[in-house]
């Protein structure tokens, strides 16, 4: 059903109006894309080099098995138990950063993305075994 793609007197926009739409202009872009590819006219389409190189292949392997074991890992011990790892893991380990900034950053979005989600949006992300951990969080913010 399309009744919630557009604004709805009184409420403002429906629940389906920003993916709709974000996902409109999205395809309208690739299309954009795909005829500039069709026509050559953009240099990455008039390049005959190759599509990756060796260390752009393991970088797609190292970043897309990350965010594999993000996901799976969401089932398992939750989103935001999931995400501390995810960050750790590239922050540190892929960009070499120190522990001070990668806990900082790491930590600190975990904090964003709860307060975000699941106090002010009331958007309950999964919680896997870490749920108890959030139990006094829930007591003193709702």
């Amino acid at each position: 059903r399309f009744d919630n793609i557009g604004l709805i007197d009184g409420e403002g926009p429906g629940s389906g109006f920003w993916p709709f739409w974000l996902s409109a202009v999205m395809l309208i872009c690739s299309i954009w894309i795909g005829v500039n590819w069709y026509r050559r006219t953009s240099p990455p389409s008039q390049s005959e080099e190759e599509f990756l190189d060796g260390y752009g292949r393991r970088m797609l392997f190292v970043v897309g098995g990350g965010l594999f074991g993000f996901l799976i890992l969401i089932e398992v011990v939750g989103f935001y138990a999931a995400i501390l790892a995810f960050m750790i893991y590239y922050v540190r380990f892929l960009g070499r950063h120190s522990w001070w900034a990668t806990l900082s950053i790491s930590v600190g979005l975990v904090v964003a993305s709860f307060f975000f989600f699941d106090i002010a949006m009331r958007i309950v992300l999964p919680k896997g075994l870490s749920e108890p951990l959030f139990i006094p969080l829930y007591d003193i913010f709702l």
